[in-house]
């Protein structure tokens, strides 16, 4: 299957959330802004490296299959939760893996050095999990046994 039928497919599966999705850049963008410059550039040039956003398009699809027609208010910020630490993943795996570019571009780690990168990609785990209990409800961080 070539890349401009599986984009169509994928773009007819995002329809439904294509309005959530752009509301997602938004809170991402809002969520990653911070006082330090250096949190910033990286945020900002990971944001720019593109990416499918295909976890957080699966939990905003689910959230909207399951809601039945009800509000979900708190679904965007828990599809950034999933992007945040997907991206810290990323960051920190191209730190161990010595990578240098990813999607054609060139790797976090590579442009702005690895201790850099390991910073930011803290910081997104930690405003993860800021985000997750910022609803005051725990449920979202208890492992079902």
């Amino acid at each position: 299957m070539n890349n401009t039928v599986k984009n169509n497919h994928l773009g007819q599966i995002l329809a439904p959330i294509s309005p959530d999705l752009k509301a997602l850049d938004e809170v991402i963008r809002r969520r990653l802004a911070s006082e330090v410059v250096l949190i910033d550039q990286i945020s900002s040039y990971i944001i720019q490296s593109g990416g499918k956003r295909v976890r957080p398009a699966l939990l905003l699809l689910m959230a909207k299959a399951l809601a039945d027609g009800k509000e979900t208010p708190h679904a965007l910020e828990l599809a950034a939760v999933v992007e945040f630490i997907h991206t810290a993943t990323l960051l920190h795996d191209d730190v161990v893996d010595e990578s240098t570019m990813r999607r054609g571009k060139q790797t976090a780690n590579a442009a702005f050095g690895n201790a850099a990168s390991v910073l930011v990609g803290d910081f997104l785990y930690s405003r993860a999990f800021q985000m997750m209990v910022a609803p005051n409800d725990i449920r979202v961080m208890q492992i079902p046994r």
